[in-house]
């Protein structure tokens, strides 16, 4: 049996330091491709991904959630390339929860680092987030389900958290 799936996941870790340099053109493809291949409620395919490159954007996204928040730190961690994850429907928050963890994944095995950032929700619900949506030509009925900061970690990955007793419960 090939173990290297489990052991991706096994060493997938959250990044909150990221170089400046931009993600190269083909891994974010990659990256971008992965998500596409998740798992949706009856194969409907509903979320959309949008990948942010643009420092502008960025900047935009950043300081939203950051307001959110009620703090002036970078939700991004400074990451170069932001993966918004949106989606409609019954469904969105598990079809888009299901493309946000292929991303992640696909971003591991090929070197970079990632975090799943939250309050995509909030800022898309909000009438910022829905002017950003209409910039972008997508359909205001659209709702944030979460984002990655996606880039070169700028420094070694954590340790691993240690599992909880009780995660696994066999009936």
């Amino acid at each position: 049996m090939n173990h290297d799936m489990l052991n991706l996941i096994q060493t997938r870790r959250s990044v909150r330091a990221y170089k400046t340099d931009p993600v190269p053109e083909e891994l974010l493809s990659a990256v971008l491709e992965a998500g596409t291949w998740a798992p949706t409620a009856m194969g409907r395919q509903s979320p959309v991904i949008v990948a942010v490159t643009d420092k502008t954007y960025r900047d935009k996204l950043s300081q939203l959630n950051a307001a959110v928040m009620g703090k002036d730190a970078d939700p991004y961690y400074g990451a170069p390339a932001v993966v918004v994850v949106l989606a409609e429907g019954n469904n969105f928050l598990q079809d888009g929860s299901c493309v946000l963890e292929n991303m992640m994944l696909a971003a591991h095995c090929l070197g970079l680092g990632s975090v799943w950032v939250n309050r995509e929700l909030e800022i898309f619900d909000s009438d910022a987030g829905k002017a950003l949506l209409k910039e972008w030509n997508l359909p205001e009925t659209l709702r944030g389900v979460g984002a990655i900061a996606l880039g070169w970690p700028a420094g070694p990955a954590p340790e691993p958290t240690p599992r909880k007793d009780g995660y696994i419960v066999r009936v």
